[in-house]
């Protein structure tokens, strides 16, 4: 008979004795548990004791969280949180610095455990913690020169277990004075300071700018952007990262007027050193690095956004100035006085010009701006092609004035819908999406990089448009090819501006046409009955081998991220199912693991037979949880949930769409449940397509008729059979 569900096996260990193996009742205080315990290795007062999950997290055994104790588990007998805290809190103070660093870094490890935390905050250690960090550099400013190795550990570990302190939101970050954060701030400024530090200053700062506009003043106050960009100068990726966090920290929570000036600023001064230092670099760009990368690229395009959607007004002579101006460079006209010919004369040689131009509106072009997006934006973009790259300017509009009309390809109307174009691929407008690590190194690599992207766009969209021999009526099918060329030129990633140029001379619309024709190949579905059929009986081998390889992924495992209110503090987990897919193994991790982590290594474990189902997306128990945090849409399209016994969940956030269908379609298929993913759907049509091709193979150029052939008469005799016998 099997043990009641409420029975969970454990060895509880203890410090110079054996492990004790006993049964837990889940439904007994834990209190009179830890009691139990304590009397079988004669231990006094247990109210002074806690048990602990014995291994590197060494987190607290609590009536919330006992749940997740499952057979087998080792735990650890140990002294209760507040009497750890009391310790601690006591031992941080000692004048010895030997024993104060010891108890900073037992301080800094045992934070990561909220039960501890709370029971250490109640002390009110965080205001210790601050104080030891504005009276440190002080105190302890004669020791510097004999044990600065030992003074920089010891800041090192109060900075880390301040942070990790903070983490878990229980404290509010408004609560710090203006002396806490001159000295984080000084620790960032300086030219020469511990990167363990440096990392930790760097990481607070970030924290108090997103967590309060309050503290987002003082610290602009104590910090300036320039004071920050030594630190990409360096070669450690992670300060890099830190730093890039707080620029688009400073950023993100600046007012809006002084954002547009910090940013162009900043992007000018971080775009070469950018180059050099990351570009150019053999050191592969990590996942956080990446993140803060697309992060500053989108803030750089939302400062398009202005000009995107604002509208021309007509009766601006600032603004009708540039289109002046516009003429001006492609005819190369003088200024004629005013009184020069009559009204009717300049307004007939103005509004053939602005043909010329291709404009919309001939005589007044200034309506053909008024169309948001892209608004003065599109208007922007012609005047700097035509500033300075004025002989490929000047080349394109005379080259297209001199066409019939119905073969010019009108620089007016093309530069507005391409700028309309360019500013719905790169998602101007859009807030960063929180797992989104998909920048644009070329955009990093001159200070003006979007105006460059848009001169060799419009030069390509003329290129094409000769390519293609279009005529008016052909705008929208050349439109279509562009943004086709230039979606697939940015797939590559090119480094630089050039590369993408050079990238664009491989795409001519003879290429694309080959390509499209290669893909329609692909993908062509045969309609004949007979081949119907035959999609039909292979089909359900075809869906077998996805099950097989989703099963086999879910064998191998993945690394999943919990979700935080601070990214780089994120802990991680590990899920695979067992080879005989009939337990799902799991458990934390320190770090990101480099390969696959073993069955022995997850302590826990849940049965198959005990999944109830699958839940996706905002059903999922933890996006309810997190819906006061900023939780958006990406994150929501990564989460599911595993539903077992009554009420219980495994909660998941994929790192990426990929896992999210593998994992969704290989738990599914664990419960006889049909894969609907969209990788499963893009799987079986590749797979199905392959397979088609190969039977068919031999049927090359042959026929394939509508009808089966039908079947021959029977013969009038059998004498052509030949007895073997």
């Amino acid at each position: 008979m099997p043990p009641p569900a409420d029975i969970v096996k454990v060895a509880i260990e203890w410090p110079g004795a054996f492990p004790k193996l006993m049964e837990i009742d889940q439904k007994k205080p834990l209190s009179a548990i830890i009691k139990e315990v304590c009397e079988g290795w004669s231990l006094g007062n247990p109210e002074n004791f806690a048990l602990q999950i014995a291994d590197a997290t060494n987190f607290y055994i609590t009536e919330k969280n006992r749940s997740d104790i499952k057979n087998g588990s080792i735990l650890r007998l140990t002294t209760s949180p507040y009497q750890t805290a009391l310790q601690l809190h006591e031992r941080i103070q000692s004048t010895s610095m030997d024993a104060k660093l010891e108890a900073l870094k037992d301080l800094a490890n045992a934070s990561r455990d909220i039960t501890f935390a709370q029971e250490f905050i109640n002390l009110d250690g965080i205001s210790l913690l601050t104080q030891m960090v504005e009276s440190g550099t002080e105190r302890y400013q004669k020791l510097q020169k004999i044990m600065k190795p030992c003074f920089g550990d010891l800041l090192s570990f109060t900075l880390t277990a301040f942070v990790e302190l903070m983490d878990h939101g229980i404290v509010s970050w408004d609560t710090f004075s203006v002396a806490f954060i001159k000295k984080i701030a000084s620790f960032v400024n300086k030219t020469a300071m511990d990167t363990a530090v440096l990392q930790r200053s760097l990481a607070i700062l970030e924290s108090m700018v997103l967590n309060s506009q309050d503290l987002y003043h003082k610290v602009a106050q104590e910090i300036t952007i320039g004071q920050l960009i030594p630190h990409l100068q360096g070669t450690d990726q992670d300060i890099q990262t830190y730093t890039i966090a707080v620029i688009n920290a400073l950023f993100l929570k600046a007012p809006e007027e002084k954002r547009q000036v910090r940013l162009r600023c900043t992007h000018t001064q971080t775009h070469c050193i950018y180059c050099i230092n990351v570009i150019r670099s053999n050191t592969p760009i990590n996942d956080e690095m990446a993140h803060q990368l697309y992060v500053l690229q989108v803030l750089n395009f939302n400062l398009l956004e202005d000009r995107m959607m604002t509208k021309m007004d007509p009766q601006d002579q600032a603004q009708r100035d540039i289109i002046f101006e516009l003429r001006r460079i492609a005819f190369d006209v003088e200024l004629e006085p005013n009184n020069s010919g009559s009204i009717e004369k300049r307004k007939s040689m103005y509004t053939r010009d602005y043909k010329k131009l291709g404009f919309i509106n001939h005589v007044n072009p200034a309506v053909d701006f008024t169309q948001i997006p892209p608004g003065m934006l599109a208007l922007d973009n012609m005047l700097y092609f035509a500033r300075h790259h004025q002989d490929a300017y000047i080349r394109i509009v005379l080259e297209n004035s001199s066409r019939e009309d119905k073969h010019e390809c009108p620089f007016g109307r093309s530069s507005i819908e391409l700028t309309k174009m360019l500013c719905e691929i790169l998602k101007v407008g859009e807030l960063p999406s929180e797992n989104c690590h998909d920048f644009h190194p070329m955009f990093f690599t001159h200070d003006r990089a979007f105006e460059e992207f848009f001169c060799i766009c419009i030069q390509l969209l003329n290129k094409t448009w000769k390519e293609m021999r279009a005529t008016s009526e052909d705008f929208n099918k050349v439109m279509q090819v562009v943004r086709e060329q230039i979606m697939r030129a940015l797939t590559a990633k090119p480094n630089s501006l050039d590369q993408f140029k050079s990238r664009l001379q491989n795409l001519s619309y003879t290429e694309i046409l080959k390509i499209r024709q290669s893909e329609r190949m692909n993908q062509e579905d045969f309609q004949s009955r007979p081949i119907l059929e035959l999609r039909e009986k292979i089909q359900p081998e075809i869906m077998e081998l996805i099950k097989q390889q989703r099963l086999n992924r879910l064998c191998e495992g993945t690394c999943f991220r919990k979700i935080s209110s601070r990214r780089r503090q994120d802990k991680f987990w590990y899920c695979r199912l067992s080879p005989n897919h009939k337990v799902l193994h799991y458990g934390d991790l320190e770090e990101s693991p480099q390969g696959e982590v073993p069955h022995d290594s997850l302590q826990d474990k849940l049965p198959v037979a005990d999944i109830k189902a699958v839940i996706t997306g905002k059903d999922c128990p933890h996006m309810k949880e997190k819906g006061a945090l900023k939780q958006n849409k990406e994150v929501l399209e990564l989460a599911f949930s595993v539903l077992y016994e009554s009420d219980e969940y495994l909660n998941f956030i994929a790192p990426d769409k990929h896992e999210y269908c593998v994992w969704t379609d290989g738990l599914n298929a664990l419960l006889g449940k049909e894969m609907t993913s969209e990788y499963t759907k893009s799987d079986m049509d590749t797979l199905l397509s392959m397979e088609m091709k190969l039977r068919l193979l031999d049927l090359e150029n042959i026929q394939i008729p509508e009808a089966p052939p039908p079947i021959p008469k029977e013969p009038s005799n059998y004498d052509f059979v030949y007895d073997c016998n």
